[in-house]
């Protein structure tokens, strides 16, 4: 029989001799440095969130504005197309043009509503005035909740036998 001889044990690698001379009670744990490169990613990912967020309710603020923009011109307009032509221009002023830009009241089912009635104001203009034609613009303006003043512009046609005048039977 052969006599029990020692087998004899590898080399420790260098992370199993910083095992072997830790402390019992000590753990390993994150270094200053880590954590503030941790709070400095954390900080500019809410900054760059909380900056999308303002833009992005800045550009619905913007979209809404230009929809009820829209519907006042619109609403504006179809009050002269269903209107004969004897009383739309005595009504809306298109027979004397004077050049004047006067500011236009506008319709109260939108002037009901405080947040419409004060931030828009409507003017018509008229170009080119002739017998039985006038280019009419529209534009309505208004400030953004961020204070930015926007305006928005429709022009039509108006002609005295145009598509408004029918015969009823």
């Amino acid at each position: 029989m052969k006599k029990n001889t020692p087998v004899p044990q590898p080399a420790a690698s260098a992370s199993h001799r910083s095992q072997r001379t830790r402390k019992p009670g000590a753990r390993k744990a994150f270094t200053i440095l880590e954590v503030m490169l941790g709070a400095c990613v954390m900080a500019f990912a809410l900054t760059t969130a909380i900056t999308t967020l303002q833009r992005g309710f800045a550009s619905i603020d913007s979209a809404r504005n230009y929809v009820i923009a829209g519907q006042i011109m619109q609403s504006e307009i179809e009050k002269m197309r269903v209107s004969p032509w004897s009383s739309t221009v005595t009504v809306i002023g298109i027979v004397d043009y004077t050049g004047s830009n006067p500011a236009i009241t506008i319709d109260p089912v939108f002037t009901s509503q405080a947040n419409i009635a004060n931030r828009f104001s409507m003017i018509r203009t008229m170009a080119d005035p002739k017998a039985d034609l006038r280019q009419i613009t529209l534009t309505v303006t208004w400030q953004n909740y961020d204070g930015r003043t926007l305006s928005l512009s429709y022009t039509t046609y108006y002609a005295r036998y145009g598509l408004y005048d029918f015969f009823a039977s």
